[in-house]
């Protein structure tokens, strides 16, 4: 017994390794990092060791933008897009033809290029020399006034990046919830067709239990995500995010480091425990609640 633990210790020793260098030993320095006052990068010096990089950061402007940004989107893009692809993936399990072409085509915009996404959201939103956008061609056909999505209006701006969003992982979404409604056993469903059960009080007494775990494994991965959210800003916004009100928490670690007010890893080691902070206490209170409400 003791030379097969040491035999599967020794096929586990690659991984641990891996995972030792390029994820625990990174978190373990950013932590440090985030204590050295008046760190020098060129130098690699600081002054002293203490709470101050985690003052700066929570009085920061740029901060507080980034994280109101962050928590707007987190809010309104994971419910949503949660319950969007799971009404999308009822009815495409309802479907009997064409079913595995309608997947695909949803599939879709989860393979594009996240760049070239934003490229064409910048086409229907963004006014040109010619025009005001497609979208705003549309709202003047209603008689509304054309709306500036890119350079105007925060809460334009918030509505166009949290449709974009919602669009980037929706594909996603959809696919792993068909699967999971595809694999809910026939039985329930005619059990509950002869007691003469509504398609309502099916879905909720059935449905909805049996796919919980599914659905409680893409609320948490989606919550992360948007946490993490940054490449999506830059495809509509540009790398200024700042200048443009719509930065998000990793972006600012990314400015932190190398974009013009770059050159503070203090700063941004700080920022980057403060979000795994964050996180870790949204993933902590959903683990809480689906004790209650996901059916394993």
């Amino acid at each position: 017994m003791e030379r097969n633990d040491r035999k599967g210790w020794l096929y586990l020793l690659p991984a641990i390794l891996f995972l030792g260098f390029f994820l625990v030993y990174p978190l373990v320095d950013v932590f440090i990092y985030s204590f050295e006052e008046g760190y020098h990068s060129a130098s690699q010096t600081y002054t002293g060791v203490g709470l101050y990089n985690y003052s700066y950061v929570l009085r920061d402007p740029y901060f507080l933008q980034a994280l109101k940004n962050t928590v707007l989107l987190v809010l309104i893009t994971v419910p949503l897009s949660t319950g969007l692809a799971l009404f999308i993936s009822l009815g495409l399990s309802s479907l009997k033809k064409l079913r595995g072409l309608y997947q695909t085509v949803y599939f879709l915009p989860y393979v594009t290029n996240t760049l070239a996404v934003g490229l064409v959201f910048m086409i229907l939103f963004k006014p040109t020399p010619y025009s005001d956008g497609l979208v705003n061609l549309f709202i003047g056909i209603f008689g509304g006034d054309a709306v500036d999505f890119i350079n105007g209006p925060y809460w334009a701006k918030m509505f166009v990046l949290c449709f974009y969003v919602v669009w980037i992982v929706l594909p996603f979404k959809i696919l792993i919830l068909t699967s999971a409604l595809a694999s809910v056993n026939p039985a329930y469903y005619n059990a509950a067709k002869l007691d003469g059960a509504s398609r309502s009080r099916v879905f909720a007494r059935i449905t909805l239990p049996l796919i919980s775990p599914t659905v409680f494994y893409l609320i948490i991965t989606g919550f992360i995500g948007a946490f993490k959210a940054y490449s999506d800003a830059v495809a509509l916004f540009g790398v200024d995010l700042n200048a443009a009100g719509m930065n998000t928490i990793v972006g600012y670690v990314y400015d932190m480091l190398y974009g013009n007010s770059g050159g503070y890893p203090s700063y941004a080691s700080a920022a980057a425990i403060l979000l795994f902070a964050v996180v870790l206490t949204v993933t902590c209170v959903n683990l809480l609640i689906s004790k209650k409400h996901v059916h394993y």
